[in-house]
């Protein structure tokens, strides 16, 4: 199946270009990251913006699996910028800490102790 690159002007001086694009994700990693997007929200009060949770996630994973940033959002590069670090940090929060990690690797079959020290 041949995909059309064709792009499409939705209005005269328009400046926004429209792609088709697909991200090989699957909903259960766009609900996750959703998630602690909008606990996070509600933790510090913030529950307006401009892209709400999913959109949001959506965003940071285009960002994070191909480098596309706000094309087709309808947010700056700035606004983009901010949510994407937002989201890379508390994804980051949530990550166990490398002995931990391992540590639960080898528990599970995995053999690589030399990474542990021992």
């Amino acid at each position: 199946m041949k995909r059309s690159t064709r792009i499409r002007v939705v209005r005269r001086g328009a400046s926004a270009l429209f792609y088709p694009a697909a991200l090989p994700l699957s909903a259960q990693t766009l609900t996750y990251v959703a998630g602690v997007i909008r606990a996070h929200r509600k933790q510090i009060g913030s529950y307006w913006r401009k892209l709400n949770p999913g959109r949001q996630a959506l965003l940071v994973l285009a960002y994070l699996r191909k480098g596309d940033t706000s094309a087709g959002f309808g947010i700056g590069p700035a606004t983009a910028w901010r949510y994407v670090t937002e989201t890379v940090a508390l994804l980051a929060a949530c990550a166990p800490k490398l002995r931990r990690a391992l540590t639960s690797a080898r528990d599970a079959g995995h053999t690589y102790d030399a990474a542990l020290g021992r």
